[in-house]
Order: C-alpha cells, then sequence, then structure tokens
C-alpha cells in the first residue's frame, strides 16, 4: 500500500474554508434538530398526554445501549407541503439500529406530524426502508402510529406502480426471501395501511392506544349505518381475543419495545458474505483538516488525495493504473478495517503523460476506461466500491467525440450498472450530469448515498444552466415582440441563477430523498463502515456479468 497525503498548511485559505465548511455543517445540523422536533413541542406534549412514546424515543429504547442509530431520510419533504403546514422528515423516523448485536430497518410512524399521515414522499421513505432490507436481508421492525393517507394528496400516493400498494407488495416479498418482519401497532392503523402490520410475520398491539382497521368508526356508520366506537370495533381485545388478527397485547410502549427486542434476540444466525476485514486503524491525518481543504469556491482546484488520506486507513491507497486517467482516483483500501474500492474524482489540474493538460472535475476517456476496468476487477476480488463524487460530467468538443468519449462513457455507466459488490457514494462536491451516472448516483443502486454540506446536484453548474435558460426565455419574448433591455436581462439572469442555487442546495436533494442524508465529513467513515457491515447479511451476491463493453 502507498502512503498518501501530506501536511497541509494551515494558512489564511485554509482558514477561510474552514469556517465557510464548518458553518455549512452547524447550519444542517441546526436544521436536523428543528427537523427532529416533528410537529413541534406542543404536539409532542398532546402526544405523550396519551400514554405514548415519541417515534425517536420508541426507537431508542428499541437498540442496544451505546449504539447509534444511522438514520437515513431525515431532511425527507423538507421544504415541501408548506400549502398543508410542511411534513417534517415526511412524518416518519427510519434507519439502521442494533438489536442484541444485530443490523435492523427501523420504520416508525412520528404521530405528532398530521397524526402519522401518509404524504407522497413518506411512500417514498418507506419504500427505501424496505429496499435497504430487501438488498442487505436485514430484519425490519415497523412502529405503527399513523391515520392513513393524507387525503388532499391521494392521487400522488395511492394508484401508481411507486405507490403506497407497493409497500404491501413488498410485505409479500420479503417474507418469501425470509426477511423478517415485525410490527408493532402503537396508534390508530387505518384502511390500506392496515395491510402493512398485518403482512408482517409477527405482529403486537398496544392496549387502549392501539387500534387497526379498514374503516373507523365514522366511515363504518357512513357505509352501514351502524354506530360503535373504534376500540371496539378495532381495539387490542378485539384483535387478540376475538379476530385473531394480531398476535401480542401490550400494555404500553415500553413492554411492546421489549417484546420486539426479544424476538429479534432469538432469531436464528443465517450465513454472511465474508468481505475481507482487519483491524481499524485511523488516517494519519485528521478528518478534521478536510474543512479546510475544500475551497470556498468550488470552481477551484483541490487535491482528491488529501481529502482521501483524511479517510482511509492509515492514508494508504493501493492505486490502480496511477498514471493513467488521472481525473480519476481509482485504488484498494481500507475503511475502519474494511478491504474498498475507491473510485474518486480528481479536482486538481492534471498532466497526461503526453504532457496534454487535463481540467479536474471532468471525466475523460482515458479516465473512463480505467474506472470501468478497475470496477470490473473489485467485482473479481469481491471488494466494495466506495465512489467519491465530485464530477463537472463528461469532457466535450470535437476532440474529446473524435477520441470515442461517448463509448468510453456507456463503457464506465455499463460496469457500474452491472457491478453485483455493494456500492456506497458520497457527494463531496459537484454532481453534474451524466457524471452523476457513472460515479453511481441514485439510479446505479448504492446501499447508501449520502452527501457532504458543500454537494450540489444538476444538470449542469448553476452558471451554465442561468445562461442557456435566460438565452432561452429571452428568444421567446423578443419573438413576441418584447424588446428585452441590458437591464432586464440582468433583472432575469438573477430570478433564474435564484431559483437554479436553491434546487443545487443538498438539502433539495435530501427532501426528495436522491441522497439518505446529509453528514459531517468526519461521519463518512463510520457511515461507510456501518454500509459495508450491513451489507454482509446478504451473501447471495450474483455472478457478475459486464455486458456488452467495447474496447
Amino acid at each position: 500500500m502507498s502512503f498518501i497525503g501530506s501536511e497541509i498548511k494551515k494558512d489564511a485559505v485554509f482558514q477561510k474554508n474552514e469556517g465557510n465548511l464548518l458553518a455549512l455543517v452547524k447550519s444542517a445540523r441546526t436544521k436536523a434538530d428543528i427537523v427532529k422536533l416533528g410537529g413541534g413541542k406542543d404536539a409532542m406534549e398532546k402526544h405523550r398526554k396519551r400514554g405514548k412514546l415519541p417515534a425517536r424515543e420508541r426507537i431508542e429504547k428499541l437498540i442496544d445501549p451505546g449504539t447509534h442509530f444511522l438514520e437515513v431520510g431525515l431532511f425527507a419533504a423538507y421544504g415541501m407541503y408548506e400549502e398543508y403546514g410542511g411534513a417534517p422528515s415526511s412524518g416518519t423516523v427510519f434507519g439502521i439500529g442494533t438489536i442484541h448485536n444485530r443490523q435492523v430497518v427501523i420504520v416508525a410512524n412520528d404521530a405528532t406530524v398530521k397524526a402519522g399521515a401518509w404524504f407522497p414522499m413518506t411512500c417514498k421513505k418507506n419504500l427505501r426502508a424496505q429496499e435497504i432490507a430487501i438488498e442487505n436481508r436485514l430484519p425490519i421492525v415497523y412502529l405503527v402510529d399513523s391515520a392513513g393517507v393524507f387525503l388532499p394528496l391521494q392521487s400522488e400516493i395511492f394508484p401508481d406502480k411507486e405507490h403506497f400498494g407497493r409497500i404491501f407488495r413488498n410485505n409479500a416479498v420479503m417474507s418469501s426471501l425470509g426477511i423478517t418482519q415485525i410490527a408493532a401497532i402503537m396508534g390508530p392503523c387505518v384502511a390500506g395501511g392496515a395491510y402493512l402490520p398485518i403482512m408482517s410475520d409477527e405482529a403486537m398491539i398496544v392496549d387502549k392506544t392501539g387500534s387497526v382497521f379498514l374503516a373507523g368508526s365514522h366511515l363504518v356508520k357512513a357505509a352501514i349505518g351502524e354506530e360503535i366506537e373504534n376500540e371496539a370495533l378495532g381495539g387490542a381485545t378485539v384483535h387478540c381475543e376475538i379476530s385473531g388478527v394480531t398476535d401480542h397485547k401490550m400494555k404500553n410502549d415500553e413492554e411492546c419495545l421489549k417484546k420486539i427486542r426479544s424476538i429479534i434476540g432469538k432469531l436464528g444466525k443465517k450465513p454472511r458474505v465474508e468481505f475481507d476485514r482487519t483491524p481499524s486503524k485511523p488516517p494519519k491525518f485528521s478528518a478534521k483538516e478536510i474543512y479546510g481543504i475544500l475551497p470556498t469556491d468550488r470552481a477551484k482546484p483541490y487535491d482528491m488525495y488529501q481529502i482521501l488520506a483524511r479517510t482511509l486507513d492509515e492514508s494508504e491507497l493501493d492505486e490502480y493504473k496511477a498514471g493513467y486517467g488521472k481525473t480519476i482516483i481509482t485504488g484498494y483500501a481500507r475503511i475502519d478495517g474494511w478491504a474498498v474500492g475507491v473510485v474518486a474524482n480528481q479536482r486538481s489540474v492534471v498532466k497526461t503523460s503526453k504532457g496534454e493538460m487535463q481540467v479536474g472535475g471532468v471525466i475523460y476517456s482515458d479516465s473512463a476506461d480505467k474506472a470501468a476496468r478497475f470496477i470490473m476487477n473489485c467485482n473479481q476480488k469481491l471488494i466494495p466500491l466506495v465512489f467519491f463524487q465530485d464530477v463537472t460530467g463528461f469532457m466535450v468538443g470535437s476532440r474529446a467525440e473524435q477520441g470515442g468519449i461517448i463509448k468510453d462513457g456507456a463503457k464506465m455507466v455499463n460496469a457500474v450498472a452491472n457491478s453485483v459488490v455493494p456500492k456506497f457514494t458520497v457527494f463531496v462536491g459537484n454532481s453534474y450530469g451524466a457524471g452523476n451516472y457513472a460515479m453511481c448516483g441514485k439510479a446505479y443502486d448504492p446501499r447508501l448515498i449520502y452527501a457532504w454540506p458543500t454537494a450540489q446536484i444538476a444538470v449542469m453548474g448553476g452558471k451554465q444552466a442561468s445562461e442557456t435558460l435566460l438565452s432561452i426565455k429571452v428568444q421567446a419574448m423578443e419573438k413576441g415582440g418584447e424588446h428585452i433591455s441590458k437591464e432586464k436581462q440582468a433583472q432575469l439572469l438573477k430570478e433564474i441563477q435564484d431559483r437554479y442555487e436553491s434546487e443545487l442546495d443538498p438539502l433539495f436533494a435530501a427532501s426528495r430523498l436522491w441522497v439518505d442524508g446529509i453528514i459531517d465529513p468526519t461521519e463518512t467513515r463510520d457511515v461507510i463502515s456501518r454500509g459495508i457491515e450491513m451489507a454482509t447479511y446478504n451473501p447471495e451476491i450474483p455472478k457478475f456479468n459486464p455486458g456488452v463493453i467495447q474496447t
């Protein structure tokens, strides 16, 4: 293994960069703290008065003491549904927790947010939870406390392939795969949502607070004229002693959570895939120095080797084709002891063996070819892949086209798409255009995909996009007979830039689950390590078939 990185001069530029990134981290944490309040303090107090624990407290009591809950989708629906009062974290908390030393997916409705109603993003978030459980063969626990579909938006959640019904389809698929599903009905569970816990392997219900029925008392009266209270219609006594729909009657939340822990603790051990791991060794340089390395101006170059040196065990990288295709770094390394294949965009301007200068962050033909071959090697060697994205796209222009950039780019995309080892993606900076795809964006099934606060995800950069959009708008207005002065053009450009820049914010991506969350760069090692650990639970890795890759 080769030692990479060097001591960093902590000059004025470093300090400026550090201050900028620390401010972004602090802003993300502040927003996260607000989101974690759910429906707010008043709603939380009402929830407690009903004898119920808040969703996050339920999870904290469920997981092993002293362990970390890796939350996924914290910012889901952030800034969305404002006309309905918003839906913090889409009214659902989900992530991966440790129960009796076993990795488990946990999903908990937050009833302080619109009584736990399902918004379109709630559905997408729950599907993501099931996706993680399926691809990693992890047990999944549902802590159900929901009033059902948010009716004003029912057309966006009900009938389509990736809508509400897909969740019950996944329940059935997971059952056939032998994935344990445990449901706890800790509040209302209404209409179609009633199928989720009852299609699980084992269901429990909390007395007096939990209820499950296809139609509540008001709808029953409207439909068939019968007058009945919800408790008598579908409470714990009814379903544990009369209908047999649920399996366990629990007196309160605490007893219910202890029961789930007890069941998980008795699950049999299944074979796991043995990705190579040695004792973890920290990088030789502090991860906190990343704050000062990433430039405030994202157009400026920096050395990705310095980022990797503060992320990889002992700052070591066994580089593959080090002298070729230099705008992508490829090599074997370890993160928290796990063997990984690293694919990272190099943002420095580099010189090829022919003496040509290549712009950092751009994928050239040689870089794409190298990356494709390296990805195939990692699949052959059963080594998980980690992508560090800071990419502005593939090289354009006549020289690149004549050199076959489309062919080489397609080769890399093909290798990523057909890769069968677990993949993990970290957005360090830019993620533009087809570069997002080639570097394992969301469409290419990374097991986990997280962004640093410095990330931007879009078809192209803000400046290029804004100028393109302005040109289109001005042409349309002039065709209509309107004269556009320079002052008017400047005003239009600012309006376009402001809107486009807001969509580049990583919060915009996190709110729509393009990424699983926004993390402090210093948390990267822990997230990747946790991801590889959960991936070991699924030993069924298909044989790698790269498909048709033109040479």
